[in-house]
């Protein structure tokens, strides 16, 4: 399964630029993949520019990560929950409420990555366990219609769209 299989009605048009970032990418292989390169990735930052800024009010690449995890987290729990029929009526999440109070930048990079690494395969069994009918149910998060699908889909571009900003204004 592919983001070309996805309807428009899975997700909010805000989460589209983040789709359309995985391209021909399978969801399962996608979420493998992008996981291990993102990984690869963050291990390679330099030591002297994990606390950068390249600019007032923007988050440094430690931040970046925490800021992957904990959306990971979140879309994961939302998938989880529609999967299983829970209709609750998901609100929005201040992420930066969330960055402001995570004090990445007190940890070791070691920490944050292995932090992500765990997310990750929690992520990776969780939809390993979707049958073909639970990727395909629909609950609301934000006021608009989800898919668990497009969640993965979502974890996935969100990521990507992460580290290209990284590549382009902080290395």
């Amino acid at each position: 399964m592919t983001k070309d299989d996805l309807n428009n009605d899975e997700y909010n048009l805000f989460y589209q630029s983040y789709i359309q970032r995985t391209g021909s990418l399978d969801l399962y292989e996608g979420l493998k993949v992008k996981g291990n390169d993102t990984i690869k990735f963050f291990e390679g930052v330099p030591e002297d520019k994990l606390n950068f800024s390249y600019a007032e009010g923007k988050w440094t690449i430690k931040e970046i990560l925490q800021h992957l995890i904990d959306t990971e987290r979140v879309f994961g729990y939302r998938a989880l929950c529609i999967s299983r029929g829970d209709q609750t009526l998901f609100p929005g999440f201040d992420h930066e409420a969330y960055v402001v109070n995570c004090d990445a930048n007190d940890r070791s990079m070691h920490d944050l990555v292995n932090e992500y690494k765990a997310v990750r395969l929690s992520t990776l069994m969780l939809f390993n366990s979707f049958s073909a009918d639970m990727l395909l149910k629909m609950g609301t998060a934000s006021n608009n219609s989800l898919s668990v699908r497009a969640c993965g889909f979502i974890i996935i571009g969100h990521e990507m769209h992460h580290c290209q900003i990284i590549k382009e204004k902080y290395l």
